[in-house]
């Protein structure tokens, strides 16, 4: 028996994964979250073999859950379920470890057989995921990145600098390099761009 969480902020498509997934003789879906941070409690304490996981969702992401899995060397499998082919997302979700990569609109056949062939350590992606991903490679460094991450937030340069233990130069010159590799003005249009690619 294959043993499932559901994390998925809509609470009506949620019901209708669960429901769909039970038809199947050899799933059994032992919880549901509303969202990420949720969903990575859930996974500690019940444990389970796969969890499928929606992208956008409050609190933290489900590449955030991923990569924070990742960290903690958990065992359960992921497959991300998204409704668009951001860049960015597939080469996060690669790094982070995730088995599988569907779109939403998948049928539910798929579905199923994508989770059997994870649980049997193949990995599953949706061709036209793969298609919008080579359309743009992330030019930021990953020192970039965590500086775009916590000015995302509201951090001034300051701020950054002090909660990296780096200068206010260090900081500002990494921001400049950020926001010159993604042709932006100024810091809210480079988290915007960063934000739309998927590569925060």
């Amino acid at each position: 028996m294959i043993r499932i969480l559901i994390a998925e902020d809509q609470r009506m498509l949620r019901g209708a994964l669960a429901s769909l997934l039970d038809l199947e003789d050899d799933f059994e879906v032992i919880g549901e979250a509303g969202n990420g941070e949720e969903a990575l409690k859930l996974i500690s304490s019940l444990e389970p073999d796969l969890t499928l996981m929606d992208i956008e969702m409050p609190v933290m992401s489900g590449l955030d859950v991923a990569e924070r899995l990742q960290q903690q060397g958990n065992p359960c499998r992921i497959i991300i379920l998204t409704t668009f082919a951001r860049p960015g997302f597939l080469e996060r979700a690669v790094q982070a470890g995730v088995q599988g990569y569907l779109l939403k609109d998948e049928p539910s056949d798929r579905l199923a057989q994508a989770i059997r062939s994870v649980m049997g350590g193949g990995r599953e992606v949706s061709p036209e995921l793969i298609f919008g991903a080579s359309k743009g490679v992330n030019p930021l460094t990953e020192r970039e990145r965590e500086m775009l991450k916590l000015a995302a937030t509201g951090m001034n340069a300051n701020q950054i600098a002090t909660s990296l233990h780096l200068s206010y130069g260090t900081v500002r010159n990494y921001l400049s390099e950020a926001f010159n590799k993604l042709e932006a003005k100024n810091r809210v249009e480079a988290i915007r761009i960063a934000q739309e690619k998927g590569w925060l």
